[in-house]
């Protein structure tokens, strides 16, 4: 196919009838497109050279082409020069929740989909609402609507759980007490602020140490950068050590990204939708320095670049010793969404992780403990 004359901010419907996948290098049997059944897998459906993409509506662990990342380069060098303005975008970051309770008093239970992957992604959440599982806290931040705390309420088996699902949106919340689905015997539905400070700063109803369980999915992304550290140590508190969070969010690259218009542009990879919600798309690195090298006492460090060795490769900076969390997994899931009628190719990106809260006197993390776990799904 000869090469594309891109320009940035071209329709993208053209642009995703003309990209062609990336040929790849499995065989295509009938035996990959089975359902998949092990965390951190996502699909066995793989695209072949020679395979027609609108047999099916999507394929798994699918790169993006030339194409699609020289026109996603130019979208953002157009994004960029088209920012929002500076006061709108102090009232975006200083007022979240205003704008999150107009979305959810217009999008009800129903404009998301139930999280029924959950457990299959998070076999940890299988485990603790087993009948023999014993006294266990779960604690959902960004909990929206109920559209995982109820699937997983739905799955419950085990009458000593509780499940504390919190969001800064009090519509949100509102939302979850009123559902019928609700049940204060093992939910409770609380406002707040992921990243607050000073004495309030912890779920109501939980103190430090109380929490088996943290779910954050598609909620770090709705944060400003300058939140991050704040959230971590938040998490880390009420989490007990040896706890586990468990972690769903956008990736660079993704479509909803690319997509972005003038106006929207806050900071690099970080946007303001139409409706005035923020989000953020990570990167597989940048995500391993968060959960990776954030301790209790210094926060997030800096950025620092590789060195390079005498051979002229680079090697990591090493990890803090007093890193809060260890990576147990932290992986890509590439996914490349089909319109069939359409003739539409449309690239999907998405980061997932396990961390967890280290055990009180546990081992230094060591130059290669995190690094070694943080890994992309191979093509």
């Amino acid at each position: 196919m000869p090469p594309l004359q891109l320009q940035g901010g071209d329709d993208y419907e053209a642009i995703a009838r003309a990209v062609q996948p990336v040929p790849r290098h499995r065989s295509h049997d009938p035996a990959n497109n089975q359902k998949r059944t092990d965390p951190f897998q996502f699909g066995q459906r793989y695209l072949e050279e020679g395979d027609d993409v609108f047999e099916f509506n999507a394929w798994d662990h699918v790169e993006t082409d030339a194409e699609y990342r020289e026109y996603a380069e130019l979208q953002y060098s157009k994004q960029k020069e088209s920012p929002v303005r500076e006061d709108a975008r102090e009232n975006y970051n200083n007022n979240p929740s205003k704008f999150w309770n107009k979305f959810y008093k217009h999008n009800t239970s129903n404009f998301f989909k139930n999280r029924k992957w959950l457990q299959q992604e998070f076999p940890i959440l299988a485990e603790v609402t087993q009948p023999d599982a014993g006294p266990k806290t779960i604690l959902e931040v960004g909990a929206g609507a109920g559209n995982s705390a109820f699937p997983i309420l739905a799955n419950n088996k085990n009458e000593q759980l509780k499940l504390h699902a919190c969001d800064y949106s009090k519509k949100a919340v509102e939302v979850m007490r009123k559902s019928e689905k609700y049940d204060e015997r093992y939910m409770q539905a609380d406002v707040w602020d992921a990243s607050a400070d000073g004495e309030g700063s912890l779920p109501p109803g939980l103190g430090p140490e109380s929490v088996d369980v943290v779910l954050m999915v598609f909620i770090f992304s709705a944060l400003s950068p300058k939140e991050w550290s704040r959230t971590v140590r938040n998490i880390y508190r009420v989490l007990k050590p040896g706890g586990h969070v468990l972690f769903r969010d956008y990736g660079k690259g993704d479509l909803a990204q690319v997509r972005f218009k003038s106006g929207r542009w806050m900071a690099d990879n970080f946007y303001v939708r139409g409706d005035g919600t923020r989000v953020y798309f990570f990167e597989l690195d940048e995500l391993t320095h968060i959960w990776g090298k954030w301790s209790p006492e210094k926060g997030i460090p800096e950025i620092i670049e590789s060195s390079k060795n005498e051979d002229g490769t680079t090697s990591p900076p090493d990890l803090p010793d007093d890193a809060g969390f260890k990576i147990l997994d932290l992986a890509v899931d590439r996914r490349l969404i089909v319109n069939r009628q359409r003739k539409l190719k449309m690239y999907r990106c998405w980061m997932q992780g396990r961390f967890q809260k280290k055990e009180i006197g546990s081992e230094p993390s060591g130059t290669s403990d995190s690094e070694a776990q943080a890994v992309e799904v191979p093509n």
